[in-house]
C-alpha cells in the first residue's frame, strides 16, 4: 500500500470489478480519521475504505457492521443508501462500502442548524426493533452503564495523555455524577442512534435537507446522544468547514425543536426533555475522554492485519492530523473544559432535569 490505511489502487479498482463497477477511482480530500474515501466518476457513487474499526472489529464483522448503520439510517430519508460491499483482500485488507454519492455542501453554523436537527429527529422516528432485530448493532440491555464504562475505558488514558488536574477534576465530577444516574432505575427511551453526529458529518443537499453520510458507531441507545454531538462546543468547533460557536439561545432552540420532531405524545416527549442535559454532558465526557485516548494512542505505529482500531497518525495525511491534534488540546485545556462545564450548567437551568 502506498500509505498505511489508504486503498492500493489496483486492489480498490480489481474489488470494484468484482461488484460490476469499472470505474476509475478517484482519491477525496483525507478529512477522517476512519475511513478514505474515494468518487467513482459517471456513477454516482462512492468508495468507503476503513482505515480502522472504531467498533474494534475485525475487517469482516466491520463491515457488516457498517452495512447494517447504513440499512438502518436509510428510512429516514437523511443517509445514503448502501450499494455494494467490497470482501477484504490482500491489498485491501478491511474491505470497503460502496454508497450513493449525496451532492451537496458542508453544513454551515448555526444557518443548517435546523435541517440538522430535523435529519436527527427523522432518524430518532425509526420504529425500534424488537431486540432479536437489533444485532449487529449494539444494543445493550442498560446503555447508560453501558455508555458509562465505555467513557471510563478511555478515561484510563488520561495519566498517560497528561491532561491537567483541573481538566481532570471536571471529568472526574462528571463521571460521578453520572454513577450516581446510573444508579437510579429512571432510564431514557432507546432509538436508532448515530453516536457521531458533529455537524462535519453532515452534507446539505439541494433541497435544504440534511443528510447524514458518516454512519459507521450506529447503536440503540439515548437520541439525545445525538443531539448533544451535533450543538456541543467541542463538536461545531471540530471541523473546518462547519466551524461555529453556537451561542445558548441557539442550543436551546435545537433542543426544542428537536422536542417537537420526535413524535409521541406530550408525556414522551416530556419524558425526552428530562434527559437532554445529563446525556449532552455524558457525551461531552466521551469526547473529553475520547481526545485523551486519541493523544496517547495516535503515537503508536500503524497496524496492518485489518482488524480492530488503528488511531496511528501514520495512517492519515499529515495536515488532518495536525488539525486533530490542534482540536484534542484545545478542548482539554482546563479554560475549554470550565467553558463548556458552565454552559451545561446554564443549560440545565433552562430545561428539564429527571
Amino acid at each position: 500500500m502506498a500509505k498505511d490505511g489508504e486503498a492500493d489502487g489496483s486492489a480498490l479498482r480489481l474489488a470494484l470489478a468484482l461488484v460490476g463497477l469499472t470505474a476509475r477511482p478517484e482519491p477525496m480530500a483525507d478529512t477522517g480519521l476512519a475511513h478514505s474515501h474515494f468518487r467513482l466518476p459517471g456513477t454516482g457513487l462512492i468508495a468507503r475504505i476503513p482505515k480502522q474499526s472504531q467498533m474494534r472489529l475485525g475487517a469482516a464483522e466491520n463491515l457488516a457492521y457498517q452495512a447494517a448503520c447504513y440499512r438502518r439510517a436509510a428510512p429516514s430519508g437523511h443517509a445514503p443508501r448502501l450499494q455494494h460491499l467490497l470482501a477484504p483482500s490482500a491489498g485491501l485488507p478491511r474491505g470497503g462500502l460502496v454508497v450513493s454519492e449525496i451532492i451537496g455542501r458542508p453544513a454551515r453554523l448555526p444557518d443548517d442548524l435546523d435541517a440538522i436537527v430535523d435529519a436527527l429527529a427523522a432518524i430518532h422516528r425509526l420504529a425500534l426493533p424488537a431486540p432479536a432485530d437489533r444485532a449487529p448493532l449494539l444494543a445493550p440491555a442498560d446503555p447508560l452503564h453501558d455508555l458509562l464504562a465505555e467513557i471510563a475505558a478511555q478515561a484510563t488514558h488520561l495519566d498517560g495523555a497528561g491532561v491537567a488536574p483541573v481538566t481532570r477534576a471536571i471529568i472526574a465530577e462528571g463521571l460521578a455524577g453520572l454513577r450516581r444516574l446510573a444508579a437510579g432505575k429512571a432510564r431514557p427511551a432507546r432509538r436508532l442512534i448515530s453516536f457521531d453526529a458533529h455537524p462535519g458529518n453532515f452534507l446539505i443537499d439541494a433541497q435544504g435537507r440534511a443528510i447524514l453520510v458518516d454512519l459507521e458507531k450506529c447503536r440503540y441507545s439515548a437520541p439525545q446522544l445525538d443531539l448533544a454531538h451535533a450543538t456541543l462546543y467541542t463538536s461545531t468547533t471540530w471541523d473546518v468547514a462547519s466551524h461555529a460557536v453556537l451561542d445558548a439561545g441557539q442550543v436551546e432552540a435545537a433542543h426544542r425543536r428537536w422536542l417537537a420532531g420526535i413524535g409521541g405524545d406530550d408525556d414522551a416527549r416530556s419524558r425526552a426533555a428530562a434527559w437532554l442535559v445529563p446525556m449532552r454532558r455524558a457525551m461531552w465526557l466521551w469526547s473529553l475522554t475520547w481526545c485523551a485516548k486519541w493523544r496517547v494512542l495516535s503515537a503508536g505505529a500503524a497496524r496492518n492485519d485489518g482488524r480492530g482500531e488503528d488511531w496511528s497518525a501514520a495512517g492519515s495525511d499529515a495536515a488532518l492530523v495536525a488539525h486533530v491534534r490542534d482540536r484534542v488540546d484545545h478542548y482539554l485545556k482546563p479554560s475549554t473544559a470550565r467553558r463548556v462545564d458552565d454552559g451545561l450548567r446554564a443549560l440545565a437551568g433552562r430545561l428539564p432535569m429527571p
